[in-house]
């Protein structure tokens, strides 16, 4: 295979923009608390940060994106910028894949948002799909941290690299811890 026709599905959330360290500073405001007080590894769900149901992150989650511009305002993790330009100058086709749209009725603000985003801090990028169901949108190498995306990738048989955190630690290889991992596993995967 050669590289110029590989495509790598690359998640936004957690994976090239700090998703978690944003959110963080919005539920000390959402819950009235010192950001000190919530912690950084977080499970799933968070509910080391007090959300006890799917309402209530739904009600965060509509906040942060309608109130704080959550989307546009994540800082990049470190080296993605880098590592996804270096790999698009190598000749791969990088998909990004996101499910931002998962709240009724607020799309064209994170549809926005996420372009804003991404062109902002200079993200080399293809394609642009909001995706709940990842597995559709046909990449060869697929870069991911949500638990049940990575999960469900990999039941189908897709090569996916697991972008760790706090929320994925039960997760099994391949895993990155940073982009440079991300880099070097791809790299192998072409080899």
């Amino acid at each position: 295979m050669s590289q110029n026709s590989i495509v790598i599905g690359v998640d936004l959330d957690g994976v090239c923009a700090d998703f978690y360290g944003r959110m963080r500073q919005i539920a000390a405001e959402w819950f009235e608390r010192p950001v000190d007080e919530l912690p950084e590894a977080v499970s799933w769900g968070l509910s080391e940060w007090g959300i006890t149901n799917q309402s209530q992150y739904d009600s965060l989650h509509r906040f942060a994106v309608t109130q704080r511009e959550l989307f546009s305002s994540m800082e990049v993790i470190p080296g993605a910028r880098k590592y996804l330009r270096l790999l698009s100058d190598e000749g791969f086709r990088i998909r990004i894949i996101t499910h931002r749209l998962f709240i009724h009725y607020f799309h064209a603000a994170a549809v926005q948002q996420t372009v804003n985003w991404l062109d902002s801090n200079g993200i080399p990028y293809w394609d642009l799909c909001f995706m709940k169901e990842k597995s559709q949108v046909g990449a060869d190498i697929y870069i991911e941290d949500s638990p049940p995306n990575v999960e469900q990738l990999r039941s189908k048989g897709l090569f996916t690299i697991c972008f760790g955190n706090s929320t994925n630690r039960h997760i099994e290889a391949p895993r990155a811890s940073s982009w440079p991992d991300v880099y070097d596993m791809v790299r192998a995967f072409v080899a």
